[in-house]
């Protein structure tokens, strides 16, 4: 049973620093990818980074690379995202999910609230 847990989030100011944590379990590393996405009040979701579990290959989107860092620590089945410099525009909740790369299905957890102050 895949579970995952968002944690980390909260209020800091703006070019503050934060880093969310995805403790994950049920699956193996071998078969997954996990990726943040976020979700504003009013706006759409949008993918913010993922990780491939098997060989730490990342990616970002265009508005956060540089800032933020993804990384994985397997032997603790843990995801970390370390942001930088957080923007007012970064404020939403931060979920945390992870894709079967042979199935292609998707598992969700609890986001976590970041907000960022100007």
């Amino acid at each position: 049973d895949v579970q995952l847990q968002a944690s980390g989030g909260g209020l800091v100011q703006a070019g503050g620093s934060l880093r969310l944590s995805c403790a994950a379990s049920g699956f193996s590393v071998d078969d997954y990818a996990i990726a943040w996405f976020r979700q504003a009040p009013g706006k759409e979701r949008e993918g913010v980074s993922r990780i491939n579990l098997k060989d730490g290959n990342s990616h970002y989107a265009v508005s956060v690379k540089g800032r933020f860092t993804i990384s994985r620590d397997n032997a603790k089945n843990s995801v970390y995202l370390q942001m930088n410099s957080l923007k007012p525009e970064d404020t939403a909740v931060y979920y945390c999910t992870a894709r079967n790369s042979n199935s292609g299905r998707t598992y969700w957890g609890q986001g976590t609230l970041v907000t960022v102050s100007s």
